[in-house]
């Protein structure tokens, strides 16, 4: 569900070109025409969703149990992993500005017509970026100890900001063609934002043992992330009405890749530094956790079930 948010960004442009372009569709009308398409397999999915299975006893071994946070709680959540929280908070504001630039003003950062793109390139791309995460996300889920995922994970993120960063300072000397630009900054950016929308803090939760859901992490980062974009678009309207679009991206990710890639490297070294010393307190408390199965005992606050194995 995560993921679709990436293949759906192109799916959607290029519906809306399809429908205006090929159809004679007004733009005025072009949102309730793709939306009359979308209700029923909205309420298809949505029933759906109803059927899924309930966790097994082998799901409630691996993880928590997912109970609902007041505000007394995630609070203390908050408290208890500030300085983490903070950096990702942070750092997932610019990735959401970002994110909301390229994708709600691709088409003055690009000129369409003049790269030859036909309506439905949006989709291809997006559509191979999705299938490329997917992979790395499902080899991630492959992954039993908790740490190691989130490890990866920051790695991968690191990455994606490095790679913004290269791309929006050698964007003249690299000369890259349009669809292998779109393709790069759609890969890159969506690592980054669908690896904290998806598998982080559920693997987070897990790993910590914190008595909660993701609810309040992701809501958090959206909000954050939307008033950001909002702030930007504003300040954008006040003092550079006329901004040139291209530039300002560039100029923007070359920025959040640098920030970014610090803020996610100080979180790797925040989480192996917590996870350490949690386990040096509770080591003689925690049982062994091996090959999907667990022993005597129930883990200790703060620890994962392989936290035996994993030293």
């Amino acid at each position: 569900m995560g993921v679709s948010i990436a293949v759906s960004s192109g799916v959607a442009r290029s519906l809306g070109l399809f429908v205006m372009d090929t159809l004679h569709i007004s733009g005025f009308w072009m949102p309730a025409c793709i939306g009359a398409f979308a209700f029923p397999l909205l309420s298809l999915l949505g029933w759906l969703m109803t059927r899924m299975p309930q966790p097994s006893e082998e799901d409630k071994a691996l993880r928590t149990e997912r109970v609902t946070m007041d505000g007394h709680t995630r609070l203390k959540v908050f408290r208890s992993f500030m300085p983490l929280l903070v950096l990702l908070f942070t750092a997932n504001l610019f990735v959401t500005v970002l994110r909301d630039i390229k994708e709600d003003f691709l088409v003055k950062i690009v000129d369409v017509d003049a790269a030859g793109l036909s309506a439905w390139a949006f989709a291809q791309i997006d559509g191979v970026v999705t299938v490329i995460i997917l992979g790395l996300f499902g080899f991630a889920a492959m992954v039993r100890s908790h740490i190691r995922v989130l490890l990866m994970l920051l790695c991968m993120v690191i990455v994606g900001s490095l790679a913004l960063s290269f791309m929006a300072f050698n964007y003249t000397a690299l000369h890259l063609p349009v669809v292998m630009w779109l393709f790069l900054q759609s890969l890159a950016v969506y690592i980054v934002f669908l690896s904290f929308q998806t598998l982080f803090f559920e693997r987070f939760i897990a790993c910590f043992r914190v008595k909660g859901n993701v609810g309040f992490f992701i809501v958090t980062l959206d909000f954050v992330g939307y008033v950001g974009t909002v702030l930007v678009l504003v300040m954008k309207e006040w003092f550079t009405p006329d901004v040139v679009w291209l530039d300002f991206y560039n100029n923007l990710s070359a920025f959040v890749g640098i920030f970014c890639a610090l803020a996610f490297f100080g979180s790797a070294v925040y989480i192996l530094w917590r996870y350490r010393k949690e386990n040096g307190r509770h080591t003689d408390n925690v049982h062994v956790f091996r090959w999907g199965k667990v022993t005597e005992g129930q883990p200790s606050l703060g620890l994962a079930p392989d936290v035996v194995t994993d030293r």
